[in-house]
């Protein structure tokens, strides 16, 4: 299985760790790079992510021009668009960093709705939790996040990241972060 064989994590560096009543963060850098993404629009996030997590594992499971199987990279990493109230619209884009010995020269997809990006590095805050993680959970830490972080924080507000490290046959002591973008 495509699960059994994660290659690399994106985030390495933590620089501040941080504790409060409500919930525990980091502040971390990422490494930058290229990415294969999906973006879906018009349906809920726990079906949209599904969709897209999906077409992904079968690009780096060889549906590509090379058919080679590239194997996994952490996290799995869904970018979320929060409306005024806090819900999430109905636009999610998937992502998930194409392994180190394949990000000079990335195998095209076979599937055209897969995009391959590249990405600088970025500074996050961020939290973690576990279980299978649904809408609910992401919307749920998002706040805790913002609430621990209050007003002195600067990051983007129009978007946040999902993030989940797990694959799916794991049941115990899963780890799902939400991550804001320090500006």
């Amino acid at each position: 299985a495509i699960w059994s064989r994660v290659v690399g994590s994106v985030c390495s560096w933590v620089l501040i760790s941080h504790s409060e009543e409500e919930v525990s963060y980091e502040e971390r850098m990422c490494e930058g790079g290229k990415f294969a993404t999906v973006e879906v629009t018009g349906k809920q996030f726990d079906e949209a992510s599904k969709e897209a997590v999906l077409k992904l594992l079968k690009y780096v499971g060889g549906t590509n021009d090379k058919g080679v199987g590239m194997g996994m990279t952490a996290p799995v990493s869904i970018t979320a668009f929060p409306g005024e109230d806090g819900s999430l619209q109905q636009k999610v884009k998937v992502s998930l960093r194409i392994p180190s010995q394949y990000q000079d020269s990335p195998p095209c997809p076979g599937d055209e709705s897969i995009q391959i990006e590249e990405r600088e590095g970025m500074t996050i805050y961020s939290t973690q939790f576990g279980g299978y993680a649904k809408e609910e959970d992401y919307v749920n830490y998002a706040a805790k996040l913002r609430s621990a972080l209050g007003s002195e924080a600067t990051y983007h507000k129009d978007f946040y990241l999902c993030n989940g490290y797990d694959p799916p046959m794991k049941p115990y002591w899963r780890r799902n972060e939400v991550w804001f973008v320090k500006e």
